[in-house]
């Protein structure tokens, strides 16, 4: 299989976005692009080495603390009430879930679903809280596959908490734009909010790149002949399964979100910038649905390609038999006719003294002529039934 070559973006395409979305987007240099993003530091703190990434309070846009537990957030939260905390967890432990549900008053139902995991993209509003539900992907070159990860959002009027399961997405690019752009952090939580669903449809670019590939390639080996390929071809249609499960519900989401615009008061460059994300998503799960029917259509394509090269050889094999058949009863017949005068030369050839042909004139004549009579006719009896 051919490695994997990434796409890299159109500068054309990043003039198009809004100056909200762009400024966002960080720039693109080839190094940039070939290298991946540095995670967030763990902080060395004892209480949760494991489960918390990164944990800040922001004040008008800009970072004035960074506690090291989530003991130390709560505290430090709570002694300025006009900032904002944005707490990011990876897998947490159900002990930090619920010290996070009971601090910020999380729902019961959205705590536990944070917990199980596995869920499918949904957004769900809690009295003042909204929690939100995403269903990241990556490319993987290597194994040529699409690795899928689960994001928890939980937005409150002053936090956002994040509770990643899975490498994807990553959330310390998000978090290091939208501090270099304070004056977008400072319309609070919404932003981060929209941040993070525009990374997560961003991700799925590469991804989309490297299906419409491995389709691609599919396609040639299919015509090629290639005994694997019917197994790439589910394998791939699997992860196309996750893929609509991921991108499909987003349309909905986003459009609830668009719905609560005027209710909600937000900001008319963040609306126009979840627009923007929308369309995105909607382009996104299209494509998506368009790999899973050509994915169906070459699996029936290469069903009968698979059935034509079984049937041509069955009919190979059924020529051969024929053939085979044919020369057995060439053989067959020249067997009988080389008997009849073996038979009739073995009984004369017994030297019995009292045969009574054995003493006569025209015996021989007798013998050679009765050969040739039997070795006649079951010539002609075998070439008027076309065996020889």
């Amino acid at each position: 299989m051919s490695e994997r070559r990434a796409r890299p973006a159109s500068p054309d395409s990043d003039a198009k976005k809004p100056a909200w979305r762009r400024a966002l987007t960080p720039p693109q240099s080839p190094a940039s692009r070939s290298a991946p993003a540095p995670a967030e530091p763990e902080p060395a703190g004892p209480v949760e080495p494991v489960s918390i990434v990164q944990a800040a309070l922001y004040r008008d846009g800009v970072r004035v603390s960074t506690p090291a537990t989530l003991a130390d957030t709560f505290r430090e939260l709570r002694e300025q009430p006009d900032g904002m905390a944005w707490i990011g967890l990876a897998r947490p432990t159900e002990a930090e879930l619920l010290s996070l549900a009971a601090e910020f008053d999380l729902h019961p139902l959205s705590v536990e679903d944070a917990m199980e995991a596995h869920q499918r993209p949904k957004l769900e509003r809690y009295g003042d809280t909204l929690f939100v539900v995403l269903r990241a992907a990556r490319y993987l070159d290597a194994p040529e596959e699409v690795d899928f990860g689960e994001l928890h959002v939980f937005v409150g009027q002053d936090f956002v908490i994040t509770v990643r399961h899975g490498a994807a997405p990553d959330l310390s690019a998000v978090r290091r734009r939208m501090e270099e752009t304070p004056e977008l952090l400072r319309l609070g939580p919404e932003a981060v909010l929209y941040a993070i669903l525009d990374s997560v449809v961003d991700g799925y670019v590469p991804v989309v790149a490297g299906v419409q590939n491995d389709v691609d390639e599919i396609e040639t080996e299919v015509f090629r002949g290639d005994p694997e390929v019917s197994r790439r071809i589910y394998e791939l249609s699997r992860e196309m399964v996750e893929f609509q499960r991921a991108t499909r519900p987003l349309v909905g989401m986003l459009h609830g979100l668009m719905a609560g615009f005027a209710k909600y008061g937000t900001d008319e460059e963040l609306q126009r910038y979840l627009r923007d994300v929308a369309d995105h998503v909607t382009h996104t799960s299209e494509r998506v649905d368009g790999f899973r029917q050509a994915l169906t259509d070459i699996l029936t394509v290469n069903a009968t390609l698979v059935t034509q090269q079984q049937n041509a050889e069955m009919r190979a094999l059924a020529e051969a038999g024929f053939e085979q058949n044919e020369e057995i009863k060439k053989i067959s017949s020249w067997a009988a006719i080389l008997f009849a005068p073996t038979l009739v030369g073995t009984i004369y050839g017994m030297n019995f003294d009292r045969m009574p042909e054995l003493h006569w004139v025209l015996g021989y004549p007798f013998a050679i002529v009765l050969m040739a009579v039997v070795c006649s006719s079951l010539y002609v009896i075998f070439k008027r039934k076309d065996w020889l």
